[in-house]
């Protein structure tokens, strides 16, 4: 009797493409609309970064990326208001990350 090889398997070479469509779907589902803040949460935000940058405190940063809300702690690095960017160390790896302060929701003082 000779042996079938891999020709058992060739019915479920398309499965892991099916799992990664199923993954794709659930999550499309999960995403979200990004929050419109209004002018007072912005001016309150600023404050709390610019505290933040002064004083050196970890802050909770809540923002907005592909479609999830995310939350990272860390310290702020440097804050441009005009250019509408800051920059962040995050807590866990200690690394730079520049993000746009239009994504940004919600920044807590930890």
């Amino acid at each position: 009797m000779e042996p079938r090889g891999m020709k058992k398997w060739r019915p479920f070479a398309t499965m892991p493409e099916q799992y990664i469509g199923l993954k794709e779907m659930i999550n499309k589902q999960a995403e979200v609309a990004q929050p419109v803040l209004t002018e007072e949460q912005m001016e309150q935000m600023n404050f709390t970064l610019i505290e933040a940058l002064h004083t050196n405190k970890q802050v909770y940063l809540t923002y907005y990326k592909q479609g999830r809300c995310m939350t990272e702690t860390g310290f702020i690095q440097f804050v441009d208001s005009l250019g509408d960017l800051f920059i962040f160390i995050d807590d866990v790896f200690e690394l730079k990350n520049k993000m746009r302060l239009s994504e940004l929701i919600d920044v807590r003082l930890a």
